[in-house]
């Protein structure tokens, strides 16, 4: 993937992102990046390169999600959507 298109998606997410609140479904749930399996995502990624469930090409993605009981997503080793979009950041800076 062109790594300029990757760092200006994740800009503009952190951007329309950073002033809303988490998102919490119904029934306490939650989104969790990070964590998903190849083509076991939820939906959409950070990134805008899809917008369907089970498009995720790497294992543990942090810019793929699942959702997941609240209270739970740390305990399965993933990021809420702030610290998902920092790793992404932070990687295509090096």
């Amino acid at each position: 993937m062109n790594q300029k298109l990757l760092l200006s998606a994740a800009l503009a997410a952190a951007l329309t992102g950073a002033m809303t609140a988490p998102v919490t479904h119904a029934g306490g749930k939650e989104k969790c990046y990070g964590i998903s399996a190849v083509g076991g995502n939820d939906c959409a990624n950070l990134a805008g390169t899809h917008s369907c469930a089970g498009q995720a090409k790497v294992a543990n993605d942090p810019g793929e999600y699942k959702v997941v009981d609240k209270g739970t997503c740390a305990e399965l080793g993933g990021f809420d959507k702030d610290a998902a979009l920092k790793i992404i950041a932070e990687k295509s800076k090096g």
